[in-house]
């Protein structure tokens, strides 16, 4: 036997204190009764006044309490195997994690606010499996293709400015580390969502973007930042906060560049969003796009399913309450002669 919700069997230790509580008002009902009426006189004095039947009625409802609970525990027992068949999209999410993405003209940073929206998406997820790539200079990828949401949210936690070493920012080599995540995934079901802000600094992402059409990748890009951009703010190593500066001293100001965010989602068939405070544009992409895709099967297994017993102690708290009623009945008076 197995109960579906075993959380409800910690309330059983009610029942003891529950069981002390009423005795204790039966005892000191008793008493206060005792002030007035002597003891012997309780049955002839006080119609329906039965002791026995007082204590036989609170262990009923001590009993009707118990079995509600094992009821609303959903015992199961019994079983047979049912296939089931999850279908849902294959999503691979590739986030810029370069120094740019410190900038601030997106609250509180650009790679801070990519991440609360990923987090979101994966709310509305349903069997959809969902992937992460993180790159700047080269890309890696953080963790693949699952529908094991709890495990890929680790690993979201985990992204930052400086995970991947090699600083810069390689649009192109994120793409092809990508590709690799979908070497089992028929090619009308690939999507992959790119969120930066478009500041590319070696390769070529058009090439890129040509190579994933091929292989039948629509691109969905994400803009993270403004066209007026803002400076980047860094730490130190010493835990100073500064702004990220050139080789030649001057500080660094990065904008967004949507052009090039715009062609390679139109190379592929897919659609570039331009995120904004109140709307990311992750949310926006599922509804208007993902969601029409038609979800192919991606898992097909046999499952156990579980016979639901719970009517049987719901059946027997009923009859509890039933006898009861039947026990705290007051006696019918005789009639007069």
């Amino acid at each position: 036997m197995r109960f579906e919700n075993s959380m409800i069997l910690h309330f059983l230790w009610l029942i003891p204190v529950l069981a002390a509580g009423l005795f204790l008002f039966l005892i000191r009902r008793k008493k206060l009764m005792a002030k007035f009426i002597a003891a012997n006189l309780f049955s002839d004095l006080l119609i329906g006044f039965d002791e026995s039947k007082q204590r036989t009625s609170i262990c009923l409802l001590l009993a009707v309490f118990f079995m509600g609970l094992i009821a609303l525990a959903r015992p199961q027992w019994g079983y047979q195997w049912q296939e089931v068949k999850r279908k849902g999209l294959d999503i691979l999410l590739v986030v810029d994690t370069s120094k740019s993405m410190l900038t601030q003209d997106v609250k509180p940073n650009r790679l801070e606010r990519t991440k609360l929206a990923v987090k979101d998406l994966i709310k509305r997820l349903k069997g959809d499996r969902i992937g992460l790539v993180a790159f700047a200079g080269d890309a890696f990828m953080m963790c693949p293709l699952t529908s094991d949401y709890g495990g890929f949210l680790m690993s979201l936690n985990d992204l930052k400015t400086g995970i991947i070493p090699r600083g810069g920012t390689n649009v192109a080599g994120a793409i092809e580390e990508a590709m690799k995540g979908y070497s089992q995934t028929p090619a009308e079901f690939k999507t992959l969502i790119l969120v930066t802000d478009g500041d590319n600094l070696e390769g070529d992402p058009l090439a890129a973007a040509k190579k994933a059409k091929e292989k039948g990748v629509k691109i969905f890009t994400v803009g993270v930042g403004t066209q007026e951009g803002d400076l980047i703010r860094i730490q130190t190593d010493q835990g100073q906060a500064d702004y990220l500066k050139d080789a030649n001293g001057n500080v660094v100001k990065s904008r967004l560049n949507e052009s090039l965010l715009q062609r390679m989602a139109l190379e592929t068939g897919g659609a570039y969003v331009r995120s904004s405070g109140a709307e990311f544009g992750l949310d926006f992409i599922y509804e208007r796009y993902l969601s029409k895709i038609e979800k192919r099967e991606i898992e097909e297994k046999m499952q156990k399913k579980y016979f639901e017993r719970f009517q049987i102690p719901l059946a027997v708290a009923l009859m509890f309450l039933l006898v009861d009623t039947m026990v705290l009945s007051p006696p019918k008076k005789e009639g007069l002669a």
